[in-house]
């Protein structure tokens, strides 16, 4: 036991490593951009680097994602009543950030950062050239030379129906299925840690891309970065609040305060590593000990770990709205949905995996207006502080759900959520047991407690 907690504190140690090197990063990009802006925009090169190695890893995350995720919708749906419910919550909900994200991004005030041609462009081999094509030629551009061409073409649409035709064939395999799929799963497993090796880069490519853009704008791009992150925590607090809170104590008659309080240890613990993943085992267990039954928290929190990604919808919404408004290129109500219909799609699977939605981000950008790819690079050196608040809403709006299906399906005891909330049972945090008993601090002993 003590090895594990002791691999798993170096692992935050890491984590916060990298966080601090990245606001470093960040600090020595905006003083090298306002003090020497020439040299800035020569640093330009380290921003579109990491750019390209985020790049290279859209085709293989789209796949397994979207494999993984057909899988989880059959296996979610087999179960019957919760499984169908929670779906159809997840769905609307993921609307609902869809929504406020639009709104409020289209009302943050709009920053043309009037790049020079140079700093606008991705770099070599950063644009797939079909997406320049006419509609037959874009369809055709779909279909790839190979099965596995797919992957290594660097299309996104391509990797995307590919993915489709596995998915479903592993669903009309049955049993033998699984298998694959469990392959499928341990190859996810290799490219989130290739993924996470690239993030370790991530303060040089944030520092490049916040020198150029500074050395080129000067104060106009920081005013732009904080707006956008400003708006992005406020949007996340407005769905937290309203949204769910109204959720949670119209259904449930449940304050969302109270369920905050009640979950805030793994909200720090969410915080400490811009991670809803780490918390995922504290949630199950939480969630039973609340009075929400075993199989529907089952159910119920590792299906919205997948398909209830509020703070990530909401992201990628502002991240695509500033990055087209910062490059002279705003969208269309209709490209703007299209677009954020596909991000939201391709992120299902990727819950809790550092830099999962910077992927996807520049996946749907690359996918649908290819001309604003390396506008990613402007998201670099803010998306780190972004990732806590999307990894907060993502578990709030988990905990939330979970509670609001049981009521529905009328698989929680509401009289004891009511003596949790209140603190009269509390959760033994020793051995994460969500049985109704608890552990007396001052001898070990288990008292009951229901």
């Amino acid at each position: 036991m003590s090895t594990g907690a002791q691999n798993q504190t170096v692992k935050r140690d890491r984590t916060h490593f990298l966080y601090i090197a990245v606001i470093v990063a960040v600090a020595l990009g905006i003083a090298v951009g306002l003090i020497f802006p020439d040299v800035g925009k020569e640093l330009k090169p380290l921003g579109t680097g990491f750019v390209a190695l985020v790049k290279m890893m859209i085709g293989p995350i789209i796949f397994c994602t979207i494999v993984l995720g057909v899988g989880s919708v059959r296996q979610a749906a087999s179960v019957g009543k919760v499984g169908g419910t929670a779906l159809l919550y997840f769905l609307v909900m993921s609307g609902f950030a869809l929504v406020i994200g639009l709104v409020v991004g289209n009302l943050l005030p709009v920053t043309d950062l009037q790049l020079t041609d140079d700093l606008r462009k991705a770099g070599p081999g950063l644009v797939p050239k079909s997406e320049t094509q006419g509609t037959s030629g874009f369809l055709l551009s779909i279909i790839p030379t190979t099965l596995f061409s797919a992957l290594t073409a660097g299309s996104v649409l391509q990797a995307l129906f590919v993915a489709l035709l596995v998915g479903f064939a592993i669903q009309a395999l049955g049993e033998p299925g699984q298998v694959a799929l469990r392959g499928v799963q341990t190859i996810q497993k290799v490219v989130f840690k290739v993924l996470s090796m690239i993030m370790w880069v991530a303060p040089i490519g944030a520092f490049g891309a916040i020198a150029a853009v500074v050395g080129e704008t000067g104060v106009d791009a920081l005013k732009a970065l904080l707006t956008v992150m400003v708006g992005f925590y406020v949007t996340c607090a407005l769905f937290v609040f309203i949204v769910l809170g109204l959720m949670l104590r119209i259904v449930a008659k449940m304050s969302i305060f109270k369920l905050l309080r009640y979950v805030a240890r793994e909200l720090l613990l969410i915080v400490s590593t811009s991670s809803s993943e780490t918390a995922l085992p504290r949630l199950i267990a939480k969630m039973e000990h609340l009075g929400v039954s075993k199989p529907t928290v089952g159910i119920t929190v590792p299906t919205g770990y997948s398909f209830n990604l509020d703070g990530t919808a909401i992201y990628l919404t502002m991240a695509s709205l500033f990055i087209a408004n910062s490059l002279g290129q705003p969208m269309s109500v209709g490209e703007q949905v299209s677009l954020l219909v596909f991000m939201v799609i391709a992120s299902k699977g990727a819950a809790g995996v550092s830099g999962a939605g910077l992927a996807t981000l520049a996946g749907g950008l690359a996918s649908h207006k290819p001309a604003l790819l390396d506008g990613v690079g402007l998201i670099v050196g803010i998306d780190r502080f972004m990732s806590e608040a999307r990894a907060v809403t993502n578990f709030i709006g988990n905990s939330v759900g979970t509670v609001v299906i049981g009521t529905w399906t009328h698989q929680i005891d509401h009289a004891r959520a009511t003596r949790v909330l209140a603190g009269e049972i509390p959760f033994d945090e020793r051995s994460m047991d969500p049985t109704h008993t608890t552990t007396d601090v001052r001898d070990g002993a288990q008292v009951p407690t229901a």
